[in-house]
């Protein structure tokens, strides 16, 4: 049987991510525009009184209409992983002397097991996308655009000062949406590098993700330091 060998110039994955970095907590696009994304809680709607849902869509209203620029709200749904949390509960077993809890924890990992099992436990995360687009990209020729366009892969390369000047003006935006979102009884924390890695990988990679976990980023770079 032939084996096809692989062709040396086919183009990585990668080459078709608009992520050129990511850097700082921030992720940075190939036009050198910036993003943050936060992860925001949820609230159950339905079990509000009529005066607590008033407030909320007013919030709401009020929250969109402060909006000076972009906005990307984001809903993903995935299976929820519980074989670590199983995993736990045996070694929790395990080391239970005492033999009443020893019983309960027993039953309460084969009930999970079970429920795990009998269908998919699905689980929803929200995440609000908040950008920074330079003045200096909104002075580009629509050609230039175009080529952005058709070429994904023509990164820039920022310089540190230049990346803080962005991130700064990324943070401000970032602190007013904080303040909104507030305003309405939700609760947003801000991703740092090690978690959007996690967020990409996950989202682009999701039956891989599930077998082959990521490690953490820091140990990638203690490795690499000592590979030199």
């Amino acid at each position: 049987m032939a084996v096809r060998q692989a062709n040396k110039s086919t183009p990585s994955t990668q080459k078709y991510l608009r992520i050129a970095e990511i850097r700082d907590d921030i992720v940075v696009l190939n036009d050198g525009t910036l993003r943050a994304v936060l992860l925001v809680s949820s609230i159950n709607f339905a079990l509000k009184s009529d005066d607590e849902q008033n407030a909320i869509v007013s919030g709401y209203v009020t929250f969109l209409n402060s909006l000076d620029s972009s906005l990307q709200i984001v809903v993903q749904s995935r299976q929820l992983d519980l074989d670590e949390y199983i995993e736990s509960l045996k070694q929790i077993e395990k080391e239970q002397t005492n033999d009443l809890l020893k019983l309960q924890t027993t039953e309460y990992r084969k009930y999970i097991t079970e429920l795990v099992e009998l269908g998919d436990i699905m689980t929803k995360r929200f995440y609000v996308v908040v950008q920074y687009n330079p003045s200096s990209d909104k002075k580009r020729s629509f050609w230039g655009k175009i080529g952005d366009a058709v070429s994904p892969t023509a990164s820039i390369d920022l310089s540190q000062k230049e990346f803080l000047k962005r991130k700064d003006g990324l943070m401000t935006r970032v602190d007013k949406i904080f303040s909104g979102l507030g305003s309405m009884g939700l609760r947003a924390s801000l991703l740092d590098t090690q978690a959007l890695i996690e967020l990409y990988y996950n989202t682009y990679n999701p039956t891989v993700s599930r077998r082959e976990k990521m490690v953490d980023v820091g140990k990638l770079r203690l490795e690499e330091n000592n590979n030199v």
